[in-house]
């Protein structure tokens, strides 16, 4: 089984997973998902993370071949969460004296998920380990997104691997670097990856990103999708921007409606909005498109637009569902505006009215509630609330 050579004794053996159907269970997979692992052969060789459990005989079978009966000296543990640290305890079995080296929160979970306490080499930030032509070093980076990650830099090949950092959705096709496959469809997986899987720690991915600006870095190895070199930088920048909250000028519509009037509020806003100059316009009914791809418009756009009628005297159930979801990952300075129907009680708008609050965001034009079917009052509310937003997107007075 041929294992691509990411540069001269860097290889991958990372596997795909085409199988499952929710990543941790919760976030569609409709293109696969890799789990990346790196193998350096030196004077001692190294292992960087391993696969999910459910691979490990085609892993195994990698490190093998490559190895060709030489001894593996070191697995370096950048990430425990179980889909890159799930073959440790057969690899171990593989190779009994391969040293575990980790920090001593990767160690604390070692022991909790496989019950490992020897055989272990603690690393601090900063700290190296000199492995022949190579001195590798260790950037803690915590929670991005677990308390234990860290970083581990190769200055012979100008190197980082960044754990899960920088990391997408989507199987590898074929191609492992990203000059070797057509990028397109893993710009918009990297979003929906970071919007559910690192969301909520921006602060946390700045901390990372000053710390390995520091370092000269040609090449990224995260641990699911491409090996970033010839996009590294378009990789690096749209972190940057993503946890930092900084959203691009576009709206984002999220609606919710049993029989179709809260969906024709949520068509009038979007009409108005284009009407008046925005192009970048995400409607979703949210009983049909799944959380995951919501989130990542609302990380995406700047505007953020909610519509619910009330359901027994509440907000109906996808769109309360959604707001703790928006509300776990923290985002941070969005442009708001929400509507609301009713049929006897309303009660939607007023719910909705909390949310800015607990966001600490700006509402851009007061509310707009409907009684029943969309009338010429409704309509031009709604109207004027897709225009307060463009007007407040782009600026204007």
């Amino acid at each position: 089984m041929k294992s691509k050579e990411i540069a001269k004794n860097l290889f991958y053996v990372g596997v795909n997973d085409r199988q499952k159907a929710l990543f941790e269970n919760l976030w569609p997979l409709p293109s696969g998902v890799s789990y990346n692992s790196y193998l350096i052969l030196d004077e001692k060789n190294v292992l960087v993370d391993t696969v999910d459990v459910c691979y490990s005989d085609i892993f195994l079978k990698k490190i093998a071949e490559i190895l060709d009966g030489r001894s593996l000296d070191y697995l370096i543990v950048n990430h425990m969460e179980p889909d890159h640290s799930g073959s440790i305890r057969l690899l171990r079995q593989r190779y009994p004296d391969v040293k575990i080296v980790g920090n001593a929160k990767t160690f604390d979970m070692l022991k909790g998920y496989h019950g490992i306490t020897d055989g272990l080499h603690e690393v601090k930030d900063n700290d190296t380990l000199n492995i022949g032509s190579r001195a590798l070093s260790f950037h803690t980076a915590p929670m991005v997104h677990w308390i234990e990650v860290m970083f581990t830099y190769d200055p012979k090949e100008k190197t980082l691997f960044s754990a899960d950092a920088f990391g997408t959705f989507g199987a590898l096709n074929g191609g492992i670097i990203d000059k070797d496959m057509n990028i397109n469809p893993y710009r918009e997986e990297i979003i929906r990856y970071y919007a559910n899987i690192i969301g909520k720690y921006g602060s946390a991915v700045q901390k990372a990103l000053q710390k390995i600006a520091k370092l000269d870095i040609q090449t990224i190895c995260s641990t699911h999708g491409p090996v970033w070199r010839q996009h590294l930088s378009e990789a690096v920048a749209l972190y940057d921007r993503m946890s930092r909250y900084e959203g691009e000028e576009g709206v984002t519509i999220v609606y919710g409606s049993m029989y179709g009037n809260t969906e024709q509020m949520a068509d009038v806003v979007a009409y108005s909005l284009a009407e008046n100059g925005i192009k970048n316009i995400a409607v979703h009914n949210v009983s049909k498109n799944h959380a995951s791809y919501i989130l990542a418009d609302i990380f995406k756009y700047k505007g953020l637009i909610i519509g619910s009628p009330t359901y027994s005297n509440q907000l109906y159930p996808e769109i309360e569902s959604i707001l703790s979801k928006i509300g776990i990952r923290e985002v941070k300075d969005r442009l708001f505006g929400y509507f609301g129907s009713f049929s006897w009680a309303g009660v939607a708008v007023k719910k909705l009215s909390a949310f800015p609050e607990q966001m600490n965001w700006e509402v851009v034009a007061p509310p707009v509630e409907q009684r029943q079917g969309l009338l010429s009052e409704s309509y031009e509310g709604l109207w004027a609330l897709g225009k307060a937003m463009a007007d407040a997107l782009v600026g204007r007075k």
